[in-house]
Formats: structure tokens, sequence, C-alpha cells
């Protein structure tokens, strides 16, 4: 399953809202310095639960219309979508086992 796939206005219906798996979507920025910490750990869960799990990305600085639609207030932002409507949100960075829970909880 693909995973960090980079989110835009021109795709999110197709990799987020028609997805056949739940999705993990990750709000950031380059300045972000949370958001660089969390990097490697999404990367870890996304291999870890790649067969069930699509991760995308998106950031907010070149998608700023996607981040107000969801209601960012703050990255790093993840949300979890589940047939094409967002289940849950988190903000803020989160640790390995933080990311895990939110995903088991909410795919």
């Amino acid at each position: 399953m693909a995973h960090n796939v980079d989110v835009t206005s021109a795709n999110f219906e197709q990799e987020v809202v028609n997805a056949e798996h739940p999705v993990l979507l990750k709000f950031w920025a380059p300045w972000c310095g949370p958001c660089k910490m969390m990097a490697p750990v999404v990367d870890e869960v996304a291999d870890e639960k790649a067969d069930g799990l699509k991760v995308v990305s998106i950031n907010v600085d070149d998608a700023p219309e996607i981040a107000a639609e969801q209601g960012v207030r703050g990255v790093p932002t993840v949300m979890m979508f589940k047939s094409g409507a967002k289940v849950a949100s988190l903000v803020g960075a989160q640790s390995k086992s933080q990311l895990t829970q939110f995903i088991d909880q909410n795919a």
C-alpha cells in the first residue's frame, strides 16, 4: 500500500475520500520542528501497517484550503478517514505508541 503520498487539492478526493482502505492523513509544514520529529514515527507505523492502512501527507503551506476545510489549527495534525469521512483527529507530535493506539482505535 502506498504511504506518504503527497496530497493536494487536485488529488485529495482520489487519495483520501475515495480510498479503499482507512487513511491516516498527516498535516505538516517544512518549518515545523515537531513535524520533523514525528515524520520518522509516521513512516515506521506506515511500514508496519502497510497491508491495511494508507498514509498520506499534506503540506499546509501548499494546500491551505484543505487544512482550512478540515479545521486544522496547528501542525502536526493527524486525522483518520474511513469510507471517505473523517472519524478522528489528533493535534501535536505523537509517540509511536500514541499514534499506533490512535490508528488501532479508529481504523
